[in-house]
């Protein structure tokens, strides 16, 4: 489901401030279009572990850009190795 700025705030219920704070650290990076960012559950989702990363454990803004980055390298690896065995004619796992 594709979300606008207004429909992402309410469903993840971020503040204004907050969210563009998470953009400019790169957090949160949503797809950009001609009528405004564009966001997605994955956002939502992540948002979400980024607020349980804060308040949950009391993870620091370095320690959250450590986190979101080990998570975003994860599942680059994911993809690689799903493409990979795609390649080899293997099934997913």
């Amino acid at each position: 489901m594709v979300m606008t700025r207004e429909e992402f705030l309410k469903t993840s219920g971020l503040q204004v401030t907050v969210l563009e704070l998470w953009i400019e650290q790169e957090w949160l990076v949503p797809e950009k279009t001609p009528s405004g960012p564009c966001f997605r559950e994955i956002d939502v989702a992540r948002a979400r572990l980024i607020g349980e990363l804060q308040s949950g454990i009391g993870a620091n803004d370095a320690g959250i850009d450590v986190i979101l980055h080990l998570v975003d390298q994860l599942h680059g690896m994911r993809r690689a190795l799903d493409e990979l065995r795609r390649e080899m004619g293997k099934p997913d796992v």
